[in-house]
């Protein structure tokens, strides 16, 4: 009898747990209270989470060649669920705001600087051309942009190169406004801005069209990502296939967003997570993402200036692609300093240019390398 419980406990996953996987389930436990509790983007870090959660319960086997995680992860590795997660993004967002002030690419393409400052440090710290590429893309707050790339350049990094892009978005509510404030004055903070001129039905179902046509002919490494972005955005402006849009930008978005999300936390197992090499990428990351926020405000500070104070500068912030949240930082932010300011409109702009930035961003960096 007493055999027969000794061989039970030795077949459990508690006689295998190592310390390594009990700090990678703390890790889990900690997102899983930041998400419910706290209210830190659940949609991302919920099923982050249970990915890292269950791949760190030793002998599951959901990893392993013919476990779910497995095939489900598969869709990650070869790069498909990115592109259609642009797509939803497409279906649900609004271009109007960025087509209304042109100007608003040119604060999506400052916030992009983060990518290529990270891109340069990891290089001095000894990681290969692609992996500092992969690396560096993470500055542009895009998580499915992350994993696209790095699937393609560094499969080897995609585990923590994904979770510190999904992680940092999620984290954009604490993260962007210190860097905000500190960067800007309390007048600066307070500017209201004119409201948007209306634009077309037209121009809103002319505009992805013409940029898949330039994008994709312009830089092909692109195509993937920018075409579906505007194809979801078309059929949302098109108004002739509710259904389809309804479904993109709803439950299309979030079934992929489940598998994707489960599948980033399932390569965060802790042999390959805990090390110095992850450490390098998180810092990396960490400073991609603050220096893409603080070159998006600063060029917009620029911008300020040459306007007579007619743009708020905080608007740069969401420069970087975390869509929507972002833009809701840039609202929350200017509405603290004044009440009467509603800022989020404006910051939709930069935010939607910021998508289209990071896409085009990871196309030169996918072409060169």
């Amino acid at each position: 009898m007493f055999d027969i419980i000794l061989n039970f406990i030795g077949s459990t996953g508690f006689a295998a747990l190592t310390y390594k996987e009990v700090i990678m389930i703390c890790i889990s436990c900690i997102f899983l209270y930041l998400a419910i509790k706290k209210g830190y983007e659940p949609y991302l870090l919920i099923p982050i989470a249970t990915g890292m959660l269950l791949v760190n319960l030793p002998l599951s086997g959901l990893m392993d060649e013919g476990g779910l995680l497995y095939y489900l992860y598969q869709g990650t590795k070869l790069g498909i669920y990115p592109p259609l997660i642009f797509l939803c993004v497409g279906a649900g967002t609004d271009f109007g705001p960025l087509i209304a002030n042109p100007k608003s690419i040119l604060l999506g393409a400052a916030a992009q600087l983060g990518i290529f400052f990270s891109f340069l440090g990891a290089i001095l710290l000894g990681f290969t051309g692609p992996e500092s590429a992969s690396i560096g893309i993470i500055g542009g707050a895009d998580g499915p942009t992350a994993i696209y790339l790095t699937s393609k350049l560094a499969p080897n990094l995609l585990g923590p190169i994904a979770l510190a892009a999904y992680s940092y978005m999620a984290l954009v509510p604490i993260i962007q406004p210190p860097i905000i404030r500190l960067l800007t004055t309390k007048k600066e903070r307070m500017i209201k801005m004119e409201q948007a001129r209306k634009v077309s039905k037209t121009e809103k179902i002319v505009f992805p069209i013409v940029v898949t046509i330039l994008v994709s002919l312009l830089l092909p490494s692109a195509a993937a990502l920018v075409g579906m972005l505007m194809f979801g955005n078309l059929i949302r402006e098109s108004g002739v296939v509710p259904k389809l849009t309804e479904t993109a930008s709803n439950s299309m978005m979030f079934m992929i967003t489940i598998i994707l999300g489960l599948t980033v936390g399932a390569k965060a197992n802790a042999e390959s997570f805990l090390n110095p090499q992850t450490l390098k990428i998180t810092v990396l990351g960490l400073i991609a993402f603050s220096v893409g926020t603080a070159g998006g405000v600063l060029f917009g500070k620029v911008m300020c200036k040459l306007s007579g104070g007619r743009i708020n500068p905080i608007i740069g912030a969401a420069g970087v692609s975390a869509v929507p949240m972002a833009a809701r930082v840039v609202q929350k932010v200017g509405q603290e300093e004044n009440p009467t300011n509603f800022l989020l409109m404006h910051a939709m702009g930069p935010n939607v240019a910021g998508v289209i930035g990071s896409a085009v961003a990871a196309g030169i960096l996918l072409k060169y390398f």
